[in-house]
């Protein structure tokens, strides 16, 4: 491997991953720690960020090299010291446009979570070199929807990397309880986005399960819950004392309200998840297990029911009140437990523990060889003109 060129010098990094935002939608990187410090291993990996709280939190929890560049002159203090050959972006920051510019490496959008939102098909992912893809669902889903994207040659499908690190200890008891891990999304910032469902659906279904003696409840909001709604968030946190009494009133109960920054058992070990139209959906698809998903209550929010969501297990407004029968339907029903397995195929190909990861470092592998058959092809031609 490699023809065109020798390795870099030690202390010098190959791979970038860049990070323009703050310490608020860090939860777009936290997603990657794990498949990042597995492939530092083979390719020393360095965290671009561009807001000061941004890199301070990466800094502290990452265990990733952090190099704060706030202006473009960092930019480019660090291209003139690292020969950084591939750049990964989590998001569409217009910012990004900032490191864009610079040529002679591989760009490369890997996203921070696979979904059927509008944000999959944006005309953007044009603007990078490639695009690391969950798997076939993602496939058509560009194809259908982005003019003249030759997803073919410009896509790599690697399925879940971060669902083979989904693991950890769950903060309660093993016993007969069955888990309910509840994760809404934020309430969104337009009409056409309005996902949330804490108002419409949450307190209904919160207050059925904190009643029951056989179900636990792991409640995991999005972190920006309630920034724009202030209804929104007083039905949060009316949730969130919920939870505190009823664990004060049944000492085994042990519901969580759960803030912490990764996700990984809450999505492994819950027996049923119950998510918003939102990336947590096909997190959980991708470890195979039992998902309902609610229904946006607002008209005016797109539900483009072309991919899962023309066959996922819907929960309504009305039926929220009932879901322990939604919970139980779908963890005994033969019928879906067949179309998950069928869905988390389309969607992540094959999800057996560590193929995620395979494919992950061998799209890297990939794109470093071509980079450096590139950059020999490219010295071939200079040669050819100045001789």
């Amino acid at each position: 491997m490699q023809q065109g060129g020798e390795r870099p010098a030690a202390g010098t990094f190959e791979i970038a991953v860049y990070f323009c935002d703050s310490h608020v939608n860090a939860y777009q990187m936290r997603q990657w720690y794990e498949p990042l410090r597995e492939l530092q291993k083979r390719w020393p990996v360095v965290i671009l960020a561009r807001n000061i709280e941004g890199a301070e939190l990466l800094r502290r929890e990452s265990g990733l090299h952090v190099v704060f560049a706030p202006k473009v002159k960092h930019l480019e203090q660090v291209i003139d010291r690292h020969p950084l050959r591939i750049v990964l972006y989590v998001n569409q920051n217009t910012k990004n446009f900032q490191m864009l510019r610079y040529g002679s490496r591989w760009h490369v959008f890997i996203n921070h979570g696979e979904s059927d939102k509008m944000y999959m098909t944006t005309n953007q992912i044009k603007a990078y070199d490639y695009a690391f893809i969950a798997g076939q669902a993602a496939h058509d889903r560009l194809r259908h929807n982005v003019w003249g994207y030759d997803v073919a040659a410009r896509t790599f499908e690697i399925g879940r990397p971060q669902a083979d690190y989904m693991s950890g200890s769950a903060p309660y008891p093993s016993d007969n309880r069955t888990v309910v891990l509840y994760a809404p999304t934020w309430e969104g910032d337009r009409p056409s986005a309005a996902y949330g469902s804490i108002i419409t659906h949450g307190e209904a279904l919160v207050t059925q399960l904190l009643e029951s003696k056989q179900h636990r409840l792991v409640y995991r909001p999005h972190p920006r819950s309630g920034v724009v709604n202030d209804e929104y968030g007083a039905a949060h946190r009316r949730i969130v004392r919920a939870i505190e009494a009823a664990n004060q009133a049944d000492e085994s109960a042990h519901h969580v309200y759960d803030q912490s920054g990764a996700i990984n058992w809450q999505l492994a070990q819950s027996d049923v998840a119950i998510c918003d139209i939102s990336a947590m959906i096909y997190d959980r698809l991708a470890v195979g297990k039992p998902v309902i998903v609610t229904r946006p209550a607002s008209s005016e929010a797109i539900v483009d029911e072309l991919g899962y969501l023309q066959a996922c297990e819907w929960l309504s407004t009305e039926r929220a009140g009932n879901v322990i029968a939604e919970v139980e339907r779908v963890l005994h029903d033969d019928s879906t437990q067949e179309k998950l397995a069928y869905w988390a195929e389309h969607y992540f190909g094959d999800i057996r523990q560590g193929e995620p990861s395979r494919r992950f470092s061998e799209a890297i592998e990939t794109l470093m060889q071509r980079w450096y058959d590139t950059e020999a092809e490219m010295k071939q031609r200079q040669g050819e003109q100045n001789g």
